[in-house]
Formats: C-alpha cells, sequence, structure tokens
C-alpha cells in the first residue's frame, strides 16, 4: 500500500496522510548545556529505549531528546504496520522513495530541535532507519528546504548515523552543485558514519556507498568508521566513537571522563 494516495490514472494525489508521532523521551543535560540533539530510533523501536543508552553516555553537557515515529504500514514487512519514520520497500535505487513520509518526520524532527535556546548546537542523530532520516535531514539542511519545498528551519552542527543509509540519494549531488549556498552549508556540516561489516539487515555496502555519496555531494567532513563482525546493532567502542567524535566536533566541555 503506498502512502501517498493517488486518484485513478491522472497521477494526482488526492489525500494527504497526516502521521501521528508517538511519545517524546526527553534526558535532561546533567551538566552545562551546550549541545541538543535529536536521537532516532530504527523500525519497529521506539524512543525510550534509546533515551536509556544515551543516559548512561557520559555527555553531560548534552540534551538528547528521543521522539518516537508514527506507527504505519511498511512495505518491506509486507505492510505490517509497526513504527517507523517512513515507507520503505527495499534497499534498490530503483524504488520510489517515500518523500511524503521523509518530510513529515525531516519536519517533525526539526520543529524539535527549532524549540531550543539560541546558543544551543543542535544536532541529530540515529539508527539505522533512524540514521537514514537524519542523513536525509542533512540534505535537507544542506539545500535549505525539504523535497516539499518547504523552507529547513535549522542550523544543523552534526550528524551521527549508525548502520544506517541516505534516501534520496539518486539526485543529491546535482542539487547540492546548483547551490552556491548548498555547496557552503554541505561542506560545512560534519557528519559521523558507523556501519558493522556484518550487518544483516542494512548490508554493510549501503553505509558505505552513502558515505561516498555524501563525500561526493559536497560533504567535506564525512567520518566512516566500519566495525569488523559487528551485525546490527551497537557496541561500547561505536558508542565511545560516538562520544569522543561529538564532544570534538561540539566543543564540549568536560565530557571525556
Amino acid at each position: 500500500m503506498s502512502y501517498s494516495q493517488h486518484s485513478m490514472g491522472s497521477g494526482s494525489r488526492t489525500a494527504r496522510r497526516t502521521f501521528e508521532f508517538g511519545r517524546t523521551h526527553v534526558v535532561r543535560p546533567k551538566g552545562k548545556h551546550q549541545a541538543t540533539i535529536v536521537w532516532l530510533h530504527g523500525l519497529g523501536d521506539n524512543g525510550s529505549s534509546w533515551s536509556q543508552l544515551l543516559e548512561s553516555l557520559p555527555l553531560p553537557n548534552i540534551k538528547w531528546i528521543c521522539p518516537t515515529a508514527p506507527t504505519r504500514s511498511v512495505a518491506i514487512l509486507g505492510g505490517f504496520p509497526c513504527t517507523a519514520w517512513f515507507d520503505v520497500g527495499e534497499f534498490s535505487e530503483d524504488v520510489p522513495d517515500d518523500w511524503e513520509g521523509l518530510d513529515s518526520s525531516a519536519a517533525h524532527i526539526a520543529n524539535l530541535l527549532s524549540a531550543e535556546p539560541a546558543d544551543v548546537k543542535l544536532g541529530l542523530g540515529g539508527f539505522s532507519m533512524g540514521a537514514a532520516i537524519a542523513l536525509y535531514s542533512a540534505t535537507c539542511f544542506a539545500l535549505g528546504r525539504y523535497t516539499n519545498g518547504n523552507p529547513y528551519p535549522v542550523n544543523l552542527k552534526a550528524v551521527v548515523g549508525l548502520s544506517g543509509w541516505l534516501p534520496g540519494a539518486r539526485n543529491i549531488k546535482n542539487k547540492i552543485e546548483g547551490s552556491h549556498e548548498a555547496v557552503r552549508r554541505a561542506a560545512s556540516l560534519p557528519i559521523l558514519l558507523c556501519h558493522g561489516t556484518s550487518d544483516e539487515v542494512v548490508p554493510y555496502n549501503h553505509g558505505e556507498k552513502s558515505a561516498n555519496l555524501l563525500n561526493a555531494a559536497g560533504f567535506r567532513h564525512i567520518t566512516f568508521k566500519f566495525y569488523d563482525g559487528l551485525g546490527h546493532y551497537t557496541v561500547p567502542k561505536e558508542m565511545d566513537e560516538v562520544r569522543n567524535w561529538l564532544t570534538t566536533r561540539l566543543g564540549l566541555e568536560g565530557s571525556r571522563a
């Protein structure tokens, strides 16, 4: 079942889907509030499980916001309903992207960041499908707009993607190269990508290819880390990498304890 509903034959959209997002979990900073990062869960998960893990990280200057995706039927699961940031059929460039779902989630996430204090640095991170929506948001930030043309309102300072991929990768290089502002913004945004070589859900080559595509599109500060034998999950070594990278990139105080 497709999410953008079309009238028969004409291809014009007859109804816009409204997506009901689930509960948002917040981890308050234990020290001085220097950065806020929205962290996005994977398919079928919720914000609560990640908020518990992030609370245990020694990053006292970060406020974590962990929203929960809407429940929708997902094509890759045969239409089974579960929490998902957008609809996905299969990992192939031949499959059309769910632009409406991508824009809806990216806007919901940007709205969460828009409410933060002006002196706080803003970032995004995520796992699997959450990483995909974080990377999609990075391209919206560079272009200054969502695919639907609405302006992207947030100044991102860091993006982290674990075990993920880049949706809408086909045309991103041409879109960014068409705008001096987009080139400048892409070059300004550091991105950390991590992927396990034994990932059985999002194959390793998709993570590596996404890193290469982003780099080719003008994202000059891509860090790509791979983990031998790691499947579709996180390990403490990887989260240490995230912690150290964020501390450096965001200039955080006292976070290396």
